[in-house]
């Protein structure tokens, strides 16, 4: 039985939410700003920023509400892992009456920031705008089914550039245990987390800037689980047929040579070269779900392969695994390329469903930055950043918690939460004085 119902208003139904996870702040005192700031997330607005959410909360005490959210998101003490795990407990059951978990998607997102003073901010590749810029980049990690996500782990991805710099680390509160890692390094980090937290398991799901990394893709195998790796064109693997050379004969003399050789004739190629020379009877068009306007289809092809990469310093070959093809009939080339360990067994049809289901992770980004203003905290400092972060996903989960309710043929749950009227005198800082 779920334990918050769906009786009642919507303004019932989020108070009850709220409560239940109030006690992973640590503090009653930290309930009353903890409701404010997801109400104020939750509410219509342009901005969710600070002084804009205190100013739609409490419209009577603006300069009051915005002292105590600030302190709440920027300085208060509480364990943004706590707030998150008693997310997934009210969430995760809801998302299950609807279906089992089918994916474990891992991506990273980028949030434009002006001036460099802010933690993490420096010139790097942003999704959200298409190209280098200043921004902040966070690795986060979303459990999915087939009619909704939710992420359950959020983490700023902090550059070389900031993890050697002692001042600018103590400016902005970088714990001294965050160290440099790479982004599949704190994605494998998030997955192991997840995996020792007991959620339940699905097929990993990322994108060719995680799955072009080898060590990554063997640590999700290594924990027991499968995955579907989006890899680059270059990427190589050895094609059916083709093999390396054994070890050298051993000499007598010395250890026993036990590396695999290439030689022509026994080489990799690349994942493009092995699409382009596939038979045309390799292709073939799939539907794999419903979009907007119509089905989504394309043209595909799945070989088994074994993957290349370094192998010339190992005595056995990789494991065999799929290798999945996107080549649309109106494309000059192939546009896309997984591999996969999901098994041997799977039907192409399924291989390719699984793994255009990574695009519920872009709609996770899209509405917590659209809707919930995932990008608009304004602080500088580690804490207030994923303090946000995770007060952010706390308000999409009641949102998500809230459409799984809803009968597949049936009305949707009444109502929606209403702001306060602003007073007239009400002026956000550097608007103009009014006539």
């Amino acid at each position: 039985m779920d334990p918050l119902g769906t009786a009642g208003g919507i303004e019932s139904r989020f108070a009850a939410y709220v409560d239940r996870l109030s006690p992973a702040l640590g503090h009653a005192d930290r309930a009353a700003p903890f409701r404010a700031y997801c109400t104020g997330l939750i509410l219509p607005g342009d901005r969710k920023s600070v002084e804009p959410m205190a100013a739609r909360v409490e419209p009577g005490r603006v300069g009051a509400a915005h002292q105590s959210l600030h302190h709440f998101v920027a300085k208060a003490a509480w364990e943004d892992a706590a707030v998150l795990a008693g997310v997934r407990d009210l969430v995760l059951p809801a998302l299950l009456e609807r279906g089992p978990i089918r994916a474990w998607i891992i991506d990273d997102t980028g949030m434009p920031k002006k001036g460099r003073h802010s933690v993490g901010v420096t010139r790097q590749y942003c999704g959200q705008i298409g190209k280098q810029d200043n921004c902040q980049v966070a690795v986060s990690l979303s459990l999915a089914t087939d009619h909704a996500s939710l992420p359950v782990a959020f983490r700023l991805y902090l550059p070389e550039t900031w993890a050697g710099d002692v001042e600018r680390r103590a400016r902005t509160g970088v714990p001294d245990g965050v160290l440099f890692q790479t982004k599949p390094a704190i994605a494998l980090d998030q997955i192991r987390t997840a995996m020792a937290a007991g959620l339940p398991p699905g097929v990993v799901l990322m994108d060719a800037g995680y799955g072009n990394d080898t060590a990554l893709r063997e640590g999700v195998t290594a924990l027991g689980l499968t995955y579907v790796a989006g890899v680059q064109s270059s990427l190589t693997v050895w094609p059916p047929g083709v093999e390396p050379l054994p070890p050298k004969p051993w000499s007598g003399k010395g250890r026993p040579p036990k590396l695999l050789r290439r030689a022509p004739g026994h080489e990799p190629i690349s994942v493009k070269a092995l699409a382009e020379g596939l038979a045309p009877e390799a292709w073939r068009s799939v539907t794999w779900r419903e979009g907007t306007n119509a089905p989504l289809a394309s043209r595909f092809a799945a070989v088994r392969v074994h993957a290349a990469h370094r192998d010339e310093e190992r005595a056995v070959r990789r494991p065999e695994e799929w290798l999945l093809i996107e080549w649309p009939e109106d494309e000059e080339k192939p546009t896309k390329y997984w591999l996969s360990t999901l098994p041997e067994t799977m039907s192409l049809d399924a291989l390719v469903e699984t793994a255009k289901l990574r695009w519920r992770i872009e709609r996770d980004y899209l509405e917590l930055k659209q809707e919930l203003g995932l990008g608009h905290y304004e602080g500088r400092g580690w804490r207030g950043f994923h303090h946000h972060a995770t007060l952010c996903i706390a308000a999409y989960g009641f949102l998500i918690r809230e459409r799984a309710a809803i009968p597949p043929s049936g009305p949707p749950p009444s109502g929606r939460l209403q702001a306060p009227d602003l007073p007239e005198s009400f002026r956000p800082r550097g608007a103009d004085a009014p006539p």
